[in-house]
C-alpha cells in the first residue's frame, strides 16, 4: 500500500513538474529600443507572449526620437505634447501588433494639475468617441527626467495571439 501511494505521488510530482517547465517554456519577454539614445538606458517596449501578448511601453513624452538625448518638441504646450506621446505609442504598439484599442492600462505623469484638461481632450480624440477606454491613472508630479518635459504616459496592451 505506501509503495502504491509513494508511486502516485511520485507521478503527480512528476506530471505537476512537467506542467510547470511547460508553462515556462510557453511565455516569451523580448525587449526594443528605437532611439538611439535609449539604447543601454531603459527599455522602450516590452512584450511578453503567453497566450496573449503583453506590450508594455515605457513612459512615452514628447522626447524627439529623431534628435540627440534631451530635445522635446512643444515646449510648454502640453496638449501638443500629448498627441506627439500618443502618435509615437501608436507607432510603437503597431510594430508589435497593437493599436490603442488593445490598451489596458494607462498612467498619466504632469508636472502641473492645471494639464489636466489638455490632456483629457487629447485622450478623448486619441482614443475616440465610443473607443474602448482603458484604466487610467493621473499622477501630479514636482518634475520628469527631462527639463521641458510637461508629461508621459505609460501603457499596457494585450492584443490576441
Amino acid at each position: 500500500m505506501l509503495k502504491i501511494f509513494g508511486w502516485v505521488a511520485v507521478s503527480l510530482m512528476s506530471a505537476l513538474l512537467f506542467e510547470a517547465s511547460a508553462t515556462a517554456q510557453s511565455l516569451e519577454v523580448k525587449r526594443y529600443n528605437y532611439a538611439e539614445w535609449t539604447k543601454g538606458r531603459f527599455t522602450e517596449v516590452v512584450t511578453v507572449t503567453g497566450p496573449g501578448k503583453t506590450i508594455y511601453l515605457a513612459g512615452v513624452g514628447a522626447e524627439d526620437e529623431n534628435a540627440p538625448q534631451g530635445t522635446i518638441r512643444y515646449l510648454g504646450n502640453p496638449y501638443q505634447q500629448c498627441k506627439y506621446a500618443y502618435d509615437k505609442m501608436k507607432r510603437h504598439l503597431a510594430k508589435h501588433g497593437g493599436t490603442l484599442a488593445d490598451v489596458v492600462k494607462q498612467v498619466v505623469y504632469v508636472t502641473d494639475v492645471r494639464y489636466q484638461a489638455d490632456v483629457a481632450k487629447c485622450r478623448r480624440e486619441e482614443y475616440g468617441p465610443g473607443g474602448p477606454i482603458p484604466a487610467n491613472t493621473f499622477l501630479v508630479i514636482s518634475g520628469l527626467a527631462i527639463p521641458g518635459m510637461l508629461l508621459e504616459i505609460d501603457i499596457t496592451a494585450v492584443v490576441p495571439k
